[in-house]
Order: C-alpha cells, then structure tokens, then sequence
C-alpha cells in the first residue's frame, strides 16, 4: 500500500470518505541507531497544533498518554515526528487500543507486516 498523499481523496469501501494527510511511514522507524523519545515530551506545533496549547506536555510513561502521543503522530506526523516518537515495539503493544483514522490504519498495518512480518487487525 502507497502513502496516501496530502489533498488526496481517500474511498473507503467504493464511497468518498473526505481528504487525507500523507501517512508517514519511513522505513527506518526501527531502526536502533535512532533515538526515541521518552519522558516528558512537547509534540513539534506541526503535529500538534490545536488543544490546550502548544506547550501542551505528555509524559511517555504514562500509557494513556503514550496512547495519546502514538495516536496523533501516526496521524499528523511526518518521517521524522514518527522516526523520533514510534517505537515499534511500543506501537504493536499499543495496537489494540489505538484510535486511528481508517486509512492510517491499514497503512501501518500494511508496513507493520512488511517491517515486522506482524499480522495486526485493521
């Protein structure tokens, strides 16, 4: 599966489903030279630009949040905002309980199973 890129149109089962961002799916995401973050982490204004600010903080440590950080990178990140913030170890734990946009979905999935030979449900 391609990247979905920005303006695109995305159909999702023969009908339009509305725009799209690319999805960001760099396939260096695993590699171990590059260090992720953790902690307390603020998410660059492009990814994160509306809420309660843009200093708005997550702290990494806490799942919730974790979830949170993983689920708004995968969506709005580009290569380098998903090289520095997805473990992909992290990723397939959090897998389950992700809320993601269709589309982004399937595509991480698609490269989960090309990086990792995971099989993981969309």
């Amino acid at each position: 599966m391609g990247a979905v890129e920005a303006g695109e149109m995305v159909l999702v089962n023969g009908r339009r489903n509305g725009w799209s961002r690319r999805v960001a799916l760099p396939d260096d995401v695993d590699d171990p030279s590059i260090e992720k973050a953790h902690g307390v982490v603020t998410l660059p204004l492009h990814v994160f630009w509306s809420g309660p600010g843009p200093d708005k903080r997550w702290d990494l440590n806490y799942r919730r949040q974790r979830l949170q950080v993983y689920e708004i990178v995968l969506t709005e990140g580009k290569d380098d905002d998903v090289r520095r913030f997805i473990d992909v170890d992290e990723l397939i734990a959090l897998w389950p309980d992700l809320w993601l946009p269709a589309h982004v979905r399937q595509a991480w999935a698609s490269h989960l199973c090309h990086l990792r030979g995971v099989d993981l449900e969309c």
